[in-house]
């Protein structure tokens, strides 16, 4: 069980870290190691409180985006009403294109959701993580190909042009993430630059699919949290989402302006220096 301190903690971090391409389920299994706090990090309990942790960055999200996300839910509608998707109806064809890139993920985390919870107990391996997650970012600034200059069109009309094979292509790139130390906004931004994105059209489309992924997840998660725990123990739960969502909302008003001008290089750095401290100071613990 968390108490409200941790719990507080805890939300902080995953509200920076989830939409920083660092990797808030990383900093989540690393912190109690860290701080030598006594939690089971494979009880139910523990993952249902990350994903309301998520469950309010995703709302800050979508409430950020608002405008867009309305855009896009018509957009859906009509081509659902007209059963066709039109190249020229740029909503429509983003929203699909954010439907497509979603699968993948979706269909993995479903299928092998044990597999992956049962990594929540392993700091070693999350640092190690870490490393490989900081050398995937480097590697989408080297490979990427050349940065499309700006226009006047708007941002979801770039982001439409994307073609169906590429959505899908960033869709499984996405999967990594499920192994804690690989972002899923890293995943997101590297497949993005690396088909020709600029970096804020790729934290953009990084930023709108993240909303539906782990809204996804909180419609499978939640049920169990409200419906298996004591009252008592759903107040550490609401503070840490509360602190996530603040926390979340900051995040992505920072990171929107910041990718305008800058890349994924310093966030490289950051996981393959703290990755490699971690996997030295676990080594000889």
């Amino acid at each position: 069980m968390l108490t409200i301190l941790q719990a507080i903690i805890f939300g902080f971090l995953q509200g920076i870290t989830e939409l920083f391409p660092v990797s808030s389920l990383g900093h989540s299994v690393i912190l109690p190691k860290l701080l030598g706090w006594n939690i089971d990090q494979n009880a139910p309990f523990f993952l249902t409180f990350l994903v309301a942790t998520h469950t309010a960055t995703a709302l800050v999200l979508f409430f950020y985006f608002f405008p867009e996300w309305k855009r896009i839910f018509a957009g859906i509608w009509r081509s659902l009403k007209e059963r066709e998707i039109k190249e020229s109806d740029t909503d429509a064809k983003l929203g699909w294109l954010l439907v497509v890139a979603t699968i993948p993920a979706g269909i993995l985390g479903i299928l092998f959701e044990q597999t992956f919870a049962s990594l929540f107990a392993n700091p070693q391996l999350v640092a190690g993580m870490l490393i490989l997650n900081g050398m995937m970012l480097f590697f989408a600034e080297v490979l990427r190909k050349r940065r499309k200059e700006k226009t006047a069109v708007q941002s979801n009309k770039r982001l439409s042009k994307m073609t169906w094979t590429q959505a899908v292509k960033i869709g499984i790139l996405q999967c990594i993430a499920l192994i804690p130390g690989f972002s899923r906004t890293g995943a997101t931004l590297t497949g993005s630059l690396l088909v020709g994105f600029s970096h804020e059209d790729a934290a953009r489309f990084a930023f709108l699919l993240a909303t539906p992924i782990i809204g996804a997840a909180s419609v499978l998660k939640l049920p169990e949290l409200f419906g298996k725990t004591e009252n008592t123990a759903l107040i550490p739960v609401i503070a840490g989402a509360l602190t996530a969502g603040v926390a979340a909302f900051f995040s992505v008003k920072f990171l929107t302006k910041y990718f305008e001008t800058k890349t994924l290089t310093p966030f490289a750095v950051y996981c393959v220096v703290l990755g490699a401290v971690l996997s030295i100071l676990f080594f000889f613990q």
